[in-house]
Parts: C-alpha cells; structure tokens; sequence
C-alpha cells in the first residue's frame, strides 16, 4: 500500500479569532468566549492568545479567568457566524481535495495522497499553502500537521501553535511522538492518564509497549485500536465530503434564568428552541420525524417524551409538535429550570425540491428567518415571544 499524505487543520482559538475578526479593536485585549458574560459562573468556551498568556483556560469560570485577568472581554458564542466561518473553511479545502472530514467547526482532516500529484506539491507545502491562504482570505491563522495517518497528522497540529506546519514523517513517527506525555493523544483523558500513571505510565511510548490484551482489559476495543493507531498499523481512511453520514439528532437547550412553571413560559422558551433546531436543520438540509422534550426541574429532577409526526423543519411546525408532547405528559405543578428540544430521525430534504418554493407557509417563514440571522447575525430577527426575561437567549447549548 502506497503511504499517504493526511493534512490536520485545525484553526487557531477559532470562536475567540472569529470574533476579533468580526471586531477589529479587541485584536489588541484579552478576549474570551463564554457561556454567559452576565453571569460569573459561566464558563470559558475559548479564549484568545493575550488571554492564554494571563493563564486563562477553557472550562474555567468567568470569576477564575477574571481573578487572573481583570482586563478580560467576555463576549457570548455567536454559533451561526462560526458556523458559517467553518463552511468556508471547507469549501477552501475541497479546492485540494473532496476527502475533506471535518471534526467540530474548526478541524478538518484532508487526504491529499492524490493531490499531490495533481499540483506538483509535497505534502507540506501544500499544508504552508492552506495556512497562509486561511491566514489571507479570513484573518485568522491555522496550525496544520502533515503525516501518513490521521491520528498523527492531528497530533502535529497540536505541537506547534500558531499558525505553523508540522510533519511527522512514517520514518521518523517514533523519534518524534514517542517521548510525548501520554495526554498529548485525543482520548486519553484525565481519569485514564490517572490509571495509567499508577502503572508508571507517562508518555506515549510507554503506553506503546502494553500488550493488546492488557489495553483491552483496561480501556475495551477503542483502547486496542488506539494501541493499534500509535503503532503505526492501523490507518483509518479520511472520509469524502461529500458522503459524511448524517447527524442522527440535532437539539438545543438552555438554562432559564429564574424557574418557570405556566404553560405559556414553556412554550416562549421552546418557541426560542424551535428556531435554533430549525435553522440547523436547514442549513444541513435535512428534516426530522421526531421530536423530543426534555425537561429538567430546579430540584435536577428529569422528565422527557418523544413522538414522531410528519417530516419537518419548520420552527412554528417543531414547536406545535413540542407543545403536544408537552402537554401529554407534564403537569405545570414543577417549577422548570431547563429545557431542551431535540429533532431526530432525520432525512435528507429532496433535492428536486426548491425550497424557497415550497407551499407550507411555516417552512417558507422558517428559510427566510435563516437567511437573515446568518447573513445578519443570530439576533437580527426572532419571535416578539422570546423577549420574555426568563429565556436566556446568550446560554444554550447544542448537540
């Protein structure tokens, strides 16, 4: 099997950079993105270099960050502009190749084995052309590592940042990766490394020298095909673009502000949901049959119901659905903390359809809003019913 070259781009601090992009007079501060700016229990989603410097981290608390660096600009996550950011992004890469595989909003890998014939490039200086062009055309800089399988080319981007490229040849993998603390590889994490220290286990070598069957033991299949990875002797392929498997759910849920206990408060937050999913549904061009309710009361307590109805991505038709759901099960006595709507059994939208066409008055409103907001920004438009104070319309989260 001939080795191939795999490219790992992976964009430095990328909500952090989009929005100083998007705000040229905060370049020079310390800026982080955060869950809730108003709210000092937030946390920090990411962060800048400035802000790095001063020892903040992601995951930490405002109030933490804030004790290390009083300066701080906290700024709330802007979801649809990254969105839109990693779109192009892509669209940057497929230029090299359509084995483009994308991991979050600011990660991709790219086979470009056969690119490099085509464009008479190695496979560093195709990866130096990519980042100084995403450097260019977006004002933001991208760490790519260059090696022959995916896991390594990822482990490349991570050593050297930013804005830099870094190979790890197949003839010198070992040198160069071996020596690594055990935590520089994606799945290691802190209650494993904890485990594997107690056997003196720290670097990736060590990690390299266990028996299959004793990796096994400890982390299951996944830790033999990591042993396997590490080894050099499995190679997983970098999928096409353009025949991804779907997402099997799309959701959104937030935190209120204070509890809520009346129906109609219910449906305000829900109906804040309902656009969320709707414009994600729209954008990957999908929709869904069902639909679930997830309610979580003030005391942690669960509740939560699903029902599968007619394909659809319409914000007014989700929340019709989610209110059914939710009158069929709930009984308004429990003071509600948290809600979330998930759409699920998701199919492809027909693409002989126009969408912009369609009949449904719902689905026409639904693409129109999403245009707006991403052209505009998240807030340009939305329901007259969401400017209730109990929506915490700067706090969601997505799944």
């Amino acid at each position: 099997m001939n080795e191939r070259t795999i490219l790992h781009s992976d964009i430095n601090n990328f909500f952090a950079s989009v929005e100083c992009v998007n705000k040229p007079d905060l370049k020079t501060k310390p800026v982080a993105v955060t869950g809730n700016p108003q709210k000092r229990t937030g946390i920090i989603l990411a962060k800048n270099d400035i802000a790095k410097a001063f020892g903040v981290k992601t995951g930490q608390t405002i109030y933490e960050a804030q004790k290390l660096c009083p300066n701080l600009v906290c700024l709330p996550p802007h979801y649809s502009l990254y969105e839109q950011i990693s779109k192009k992004l892509h669209q940057l890469y497929l230029q090299y190749t359509d084995l483009v595989e994308p991991l979050g909003l600011d990660e991709c890998w790219l086979d470009v084995t056969s690119s490099q014939k085509i464009l008479h490039k190695s496979g560093e200086e195709i990866a130096y052309e990519i980042k100084e062009r995403v450097k260019k055309e977006f004002g933001i800089t991208a760490s790519v590592g260059v090696s022959f399988s995916k896991i390594f080319a990822k482990l490349g981007s991570d050593l050297k940042k930013p804005d830099a490229v870094t190979v790890i040849p197949k003839n010198k993998f070992k040198q160069i990766v071996y020596p690594l603390p055990i935590n520089s590889i994606v799945g290691i994490g802190r209650r494993l490394e904890k485990k594997l220290s107690l056997i003196n286990i720290s670097t990736i070598g060590e990690f390299c020298k266990l028996s299959r069957s004793y990796v096994k033991s400890m982390m299951g299949i996944t830790g033999v095909k990591l042993l396997d990875n590490l080894l050099g002797s499995e190679e997983d392929a970098v999928a096409c673009y353009y025949t991804l498997t779907p997402p099997k759910s799309i959701g959104n849920g937030t935190t209120t502000i204070k509890d809520i206990t009346k129906r109609e408060e219910i449906e305000k937050v829900l109906s804040f949901l309902a656009e969320k999913v709707s414009k994600r549904l729209i954008s990957g061009k999908f929709q869904a049959r069902t639909i679930t309710v997830s309610l979580k009361s003030n005391q942690l307590k669960k509740f939560a119901k699903s029902s599968t109805f007619a394909p659809t991505f319409a914000s007014k038709t989700l929340l019709e659905h989610a209110m059914q759901i939710v009158d069929s099960f709930f009984d308004f006595n429990t003071p509600i903390r948290a809600i979330r709507l998930r759409a699920s059994n998701l199919e492809s939208i027909a693409t002989h359809k126009q969408l912009s066409f369609f009949d449904n008055k719902a689905e026409k409103s639904a693409i129109g809003i999403k245009n707006i907001t991403s052209k505009y920004g998240s807030d340009a438009i939305y329901l007259a019913s969401e400017t209730e104070s109990f929506i915490n319309r700067k706090n969601h989260t997505e799944e």
